[in-house]
């Protein structure tokens, strides 16, 4: 058995792609790097395969688009790592993270999922990778903007976890898909990426199963990586000039944000609460979406 699998999600981020391979530098013989096309444009296997590589790159190349979480599970499928590390191919891996990662691992025996700082170009940190669920109240107070005004508060920050000391390891509820270290027997355990979500809100899931069965998830500060983001939707401010996603799919990415809050609470909070705490929280899901689809077309 390898010791590490490391999967990768690719749709139409070619350049990229080759940048995050090149960033993982000489790979050890007890890893191994698995690449998912999920029908990019072009023939992206030959294309990568041209990179001066110091090791084989095992292809999945998909006839459609299948998502990110189906596609990620069939890549854990081939996988023969004891570890399996999700990375996008929008990142770029700062030397030394994967092994500091692995190492706590095997140390910490009860940890079914960890991270690293994720960092934006701009230097800001991508605050998707150090997250609280999104209950009711937190996600109220991360859309009014209560957040914002109170970053470093326990009651109005849960959303990001604001609060927590962001210079030490500590344990957080979930972290973001981009770079995901998952421990094989945890992820074997809850039967891996729920396929409902095809775009967005399948990480968030995964860790809030991964703490349901009593595992933990961990964030890392000490080791970072460099998260483009938004490369393959092209609904980032930040890098939508460098994204090659035309208008159907920026319009697609953008409705799969909203479409993963129902459903995430729907599977998990809705037998939890009021039934008119449900309807408030459909109908200001419903609300945010018109509102953002009406500001985007002006």
């Amino acid at each position: 058995m390898k010791n590490l699998s490391i999967i990768i999600v690719n749709y139409n981020t070619e350049e990229f792609l080759k940048r995050c391979l090149l960033s993982l530098g000489k790979i050890p013989e007890s890893w191994e790097v698995i690449v998912v096309d999920n029908a990019s444009r072009d023939a992206i296997k030959y294309k990568v395969s041209t990179i001066k590589y110091k090791t084989p790159i095992i292809f999945i190349e998909n006839k459609e688009n299948l998502g990110f979480a189906k596609a990620n599970n069939q890549g854990i499928q081939k996988a023969k790592g004891q570890y399996i590390l999700l990375l996008n191919p929008d990142t770029e891996v700062t030397n030394g993270t994967i092994q500091t990662i692995l190492e706590f691992m095997e140390k910490e025996k009860k940890a079914g999922v960890a991270t690293c700082l994720v960092k934006l170009p701009d230097g800001k940190i991508d605050d998707a990778c150090h997250r609280g669920f999104p209950t009711p109240w937190r996600a109220f107070c991360h859309f009014s903007g209560l957040s914002s005004l109170f970053p470093n508060s326990l009651l109005f920050n849960g959303y990001h976890l604001g609060y927590q000391n962001m210079e030490q390891t500590h344990e957080v509820d979930a972290c973001m898909g981009a770079f995901m270290m998952i421990r094989r027997s945890a992820g074997d355990e809850i039967n891996w990426l729920d396929e409902d979500y095809f775009w967005y809100g399948e990480d968030i899931d995964f860790c809030y199963r991964i703490k349901q069965t009593g595992w933990s998830v961990w964030f890392i500060p000490s080791i970072s990586i460099l998260h483009h983001k938004g490369i393959s939707s092209g609904i980032k401010e930040h890098s939508k000039y460098l994204s090659t996603a035309d208008e159907a799919t920026t319009k697609k990415a953008q409705e799969a944000r909203f479409d993963v809050m129902k459903i995430f609470y729907e599977k998990h909070y809705k037998d939890k609460y009021p039934v008119l705490v449900s309807y408030i929280v459909n109908t200001g899901i419903t609300l945010l979406k018109n509102y953002l689809f009406s500001i985007t077309r002006k």
